[in-house]
């Protein structure tokens, strides 16, 4: 499944739903939870089981429900499950028991849990490996986990993340992997700076995610570009499969000048299917 980008509709605005849907974005996450107020709730629910059955789906349709102790959960689930969203995105997750309790209401649909939202999420990231079969991915955030825990921000004055929310986005990148699942960088809050988007969406996919949330439509052909493998990685992914091919019985080989080993060929062979999955047609270029 192609998830370079996941872009947040409010509930409560189907008039931005259909717009949304016209972008470029590989998943449309259409929320019930932090953009929705309270008092809009059963009319937001209406409005996206009602979008569910009746849009044409060019992208994957997800729903971000409310947290398992709100008391609103189950109604989100139970207002949306017959219109067949293509995943849930389930916020504040707290390990493989809440993935499990989801899956209870909502069976064979994929989750997408935001997994370090609140502190004792944090030391629950390793639990998803037991679950992955009910993963469609793992996501992270860092709004919720300051207010939790009283700190004044989570960012330095330069707009890079503190230490300890740099700690749980590395966190979630490992558990993601360790579970075989996606790893789904968490959004870009300022969304009319694309330059800062742009780097900091390459910075996820240099350290190992494999797709970005969006607020915007704006930012969507930014982070579909920085998670779509480049014409250059490509050649080099090509050229060293290549090189393995033509001598096989070697472990490691020399490729323009430098030593490439077994290491090499994994990222070549996954640069390659993410070139298939994508296809020169779906790019999107700035």
């Amino acid at each position: 499944m192609r998830l370079r980008s996941l872009l947040f509709v409010p509930g409560d605005r189907p008039d931005r739903m259909q717009k949304a849907l016209e972008s470029s974005a590989d998943a449309l996450i259409l929320d019930l939870e932090d953009s929705v107020a309270p008092q809009a709730k059963p009319a937001a629910r209406t409005a996206v089981a009602s979008f569910l059955q009746s849009a044409e789906r060019k992208a994957r349709l997800f729903v971000r429900i409310s947290a398992l102790d709100s008391g609103l959960a189950e109604d989100d689930v139970r207002a949306i499950l017959d219109a067949k969203p293509d995943a849930l995105v389930l916020p504040k997750a707290a390990g493989s028991a809440s993935v499990t309790a989801l899956v209870a209401m909502a069976p064979d649909i994929p989750i997408l849990p935001i997994a370090t939202e609140t502190p004792a999420a944090i030391f629950q990231l390793g639990s998803y490996a037991a679950v992955r079969q009910s993963l469609l991915g793992l996501t992270w955030g860092a709004e919720d986990l300051p207010a939790a825990i009283g700190a004044t921000s989570a960012r330095n004055e330069d707009g890079s993340y503190t230490q300890p929310y740099e700690l749980a986005r590395s966190l979630t990148l490992f558990a993601a992997h360790a579970a075989g699942v996606s790893a789904i960088e968490t959004v870009y809050p300022e969304f009319r700076d694309l330059e800062g988007l742009r780097s900091y969406a390459q910075r996820g996919r240099r350290d190992g995610f494999t797709g970005m949330m969006a607020i915007h439509p704006l930012q969507v052909p930014v982070i579909n570009a920085a998670f779509t493998p480049t014409e250059a990685e490509i050649a080099n992914a090509r050229a060293t499969i290549a090189a393995f091919e033509a001598e096989p019985e070697k472990g490691a080989l020399q490729l323009d000048g430098r030593m490439i080993d077994a290491p090499h060929l994994r990222q070549a062979r996954r640069i390659m299917e993410l070139e298939t999955l994508h296809g020169d047609k779906t790019r999107d270029r700035e």
